[in-house]
């Protein structure tokens, strides 16, 4: 970067900085911090990135979350075979929040093993499908051009998850919440399937997170999954 007609000892002053720090930057070629970078910047009458072309490469590296591993355009692309084994490989924890996601049960016909697996070799296993006869399950059905066809879908899900009401590590509950999102949960990773107005769900984007550190998005996913879990009824038997 030049620094124009400022002194450094001006520039540094007007920037908040050290003039040291402002020798470097010019000498050395080191980049501030974006704050100072942009306050720096203002003075200068310049564009930030046209003085430190490296900030515009972080800001583009921080755009992308480390916990994303890896973004489908909608479920449809995604074989079932994909959850199966993610949910296969939980040692923990496995949580599933939908309305129905029946294509798991009708294209994977193990599901329910796999779950009582799971549970026996000590995973925990939650899951919460929608309640038929909930005002919100009814809307998203209006939304979806669905109709009355969401609700059937709920209680065929029920129905398949029947035979696992309890065994031992495994909660089957309803809710009657509003579904932002589905969400398949195997210890530290989670499928996220956005729900998008008006479209259906296998036609909606997904996204695989890993969880990378404390309060990021994967945190954010399980502490909805956790707040709707308890509003959430169990199924009897």
């Amino acid at each position: 970067m030049a620094s124009g007609g400022w002194t450094h000892a001006a520039l540094a002053h007007a920037s908040g900085v050290d003039p040291k720090s402002v020798e470097r930057w010019i000498n050395l070629g080191r980049t501030p911090r974006r704050v100072t970078a942009l306050r720096a910047a203002e003075v200068l009458g310049e564009d930030v990135h046209t003085l430190w072309p490296a900030l515009r490469q972080a800001r583009t590296a921080r755009a992308v979350s480390p916990e994303l591993v890896a973004l489908y355009a909608q479920r449809a692309d995604l074989p079932v075979s994909v959850f199966a084994e993610l949910l296969a490989q939980a040692q923990r924890r496995i949580d599933v929040l939908v309305y129905a996601a029946v294509f798991l049960h009708e294209a994977y016909p193990r599901l329910n093993d796999l779950l009582s697996e799971r549970a026996t070799e000590g995973c925990s296993v939650r899951i919460a499908v929608g309640d038929a006869d909930s005002a919100n399950v009814q809307q998203r059905g209006q939304e979806e051009a669905f109709g009355h066809g969401i609700e059937s879908r709920c209680r065929l899900a029920l129905m398949h998850y029947r035979p696992l009401l309890g065994l031992p590590g495994i909660e089957v509950r309803t809710h009657g919440t509003t579904l932002y999102n589905s969400l398949y949960r195997a210890d530290e990773q989670v499928l996220v399937n956005a729900h998008v107005w008006g479209v259906n769900a296998f036609a909606a984007p997904v996204w695989h997170l890993r969880r990378n550190n404390r309060g990021g998005m994967f945190d954010t996913y399980m502490e909805s999954f956790d707040a709707v879990w308890e509003t959430a009824r169990p199924v009897e038997r």
